[in-house]
């Protein structure tokens, strides 16, 4: 019961199509009609303006944490989970929102690069190592002002801090699957960078 919950209810956190429904709220237009298409906090800013742009970011990012900081413990201590401790059942909570928001059931299974909500996720399991991560996506989105690049090379470095930190080994493996998604959604990013098309903060090339 407690696994079927954690699963279910992590998804539909994620899922929440923040950009989709700030978008059609508050200036009644489509994020999907703009910039790149993508639902993601990136592209809302670049398309409807910071303000908007940070409010997606900060619910994208609350959609992974609050199913791995609140609703699993609190179904972990109604419902038993055979075979599974709360660790691992975190693990599961992450997932699930992380394939929320990439493949949302609201948006036909078509979602965002799960950045943030990976954000969210690791912000409550592996803060240290997220922090880490944080400042070389700092770094090398400051000196490039590519966002992409940034997101690509943090999730590089995520399961190297996990490591050097001494995560657990499934904790590791799990930053590890994150960061092949997170470079897997951003294959279209990787071809714009090679051909020099990708744009900068600011929208310069």
């Amino acid at each position: 019961m407690a696994i079927a919950l954690v699963f279910l209810t992590s998804y539909l956190v994620g899922s929440f199509p923040t950009s989709y429904v700030l978008g059609k709220a508050l200036k009644g237009v489509d994020i999907r009609d703009f910039g790149s298409g993508n639902v993601g906090a990136t592209n809302t800013f670049r398309a409807l303006g910071p303000g908007l742009g940070i409010l997606v970011l900060l619910v994208d990012i609350a959609k992974g944490l609050i199913p791995v900081s609140l609703i699993t413990p609190c179904i972990a201590s109604h419902f038993p989970a055979v075979g599974m401790d709360i660790a691992s059942l975190k693990i599961l909570s992450g997932i699930s929102a992380i394939a929320g928001h990439n493949w949302t059931v609201f948006l036909r299974f078509r979602g965002g690069k799960g950045v943030a909500t990976s954000v969210g996720v690791l912000l409550g399991i592996a803060p240290k190592a997220l922090g880490l991560s944080a400042v070389v996506w700092l770094i090398v989105a400051g000196s490039s002002r590519y966002v992409s690049l940034a997101s690509i090379v943090s999730a590089v470095s995520l399961p190297v801090f996990m490591w050097l930190s001494g995560q657990d080994r499934a904790t590791f493996v799990f930053g590890a699957a994150i960061a092949i998604l997170i470079i897997a959604r951003h294959h279209a990013n990787i071809l714009r960078l090679i051909r020099g098309k990708e744009n900068r903060i600011g929208g310069l090339r």
